[in-house]
């Protein structure tokens, strides 16, 4: 593997975290609770280690970042996208962990409070970050 793998890695990640979170409010909608937090603790590991791999991309890349190839409207989407993916990747860390820690506790209506905020931006995060992989390595690269 090499640092050129490490986006797709990340996004492959990501995929796998958005696919655990999907099942995990299926399965918290049908009452079914174990395979809810078993699922929710994989989209947490999952996440875990892609910031791992993202901040490793990183590093190894000297923070360089990678030019979008996009112009006119794609341009003005993937930016606005990346914005508030970012904002919200940063915003996201604190209410997954207070939203785990409720749940952790036996704390359930406080869980399914915070919840109820978490889900959607945690959601949000995940599919924005595989659409932006897409977006800025295979369907608009930038011409070498």
């Amino acid at each position: 593997m090499s640092v050129s793998d490490l986006p797709a890695l990340n996004a492959t990640l990501n995929s796998i975290s958005t696919l655990l979170l999907a099942a995990g409010f299926v399965f918290i909608k049908s009452e079914r609770k174990t395979a809810h937090r078993n699922c929710m603790v994989g989209a947490f590991v999952v996440s875990c280690i892609f910031l791992v791999c993202y901040v490793l991309h990183k590093i190894l890349v000297q923070g360089v970042h990678t030019p979008f190839g996009g112009e006119g409207f794609w341009r003005a989407f993937y930016y606005g996208m990346l914005i508030s993916h970012i904002i919200l990747a940063i915003a996201i860390v604190p209410l997954i962990l207070v939203t785990m820690t409720h749940a952790i506790k036996g704390r359930f209506e406080r869980h399914r409070a915070w919840a109820r905020w978490t889900f959607p931006l945690w959601f949000y995060v995940s599919v924005t970050g595989v659409l932006i992989y897409f977006m800025l390595y295979e369907w608009f690269p930038k011409a070498a």
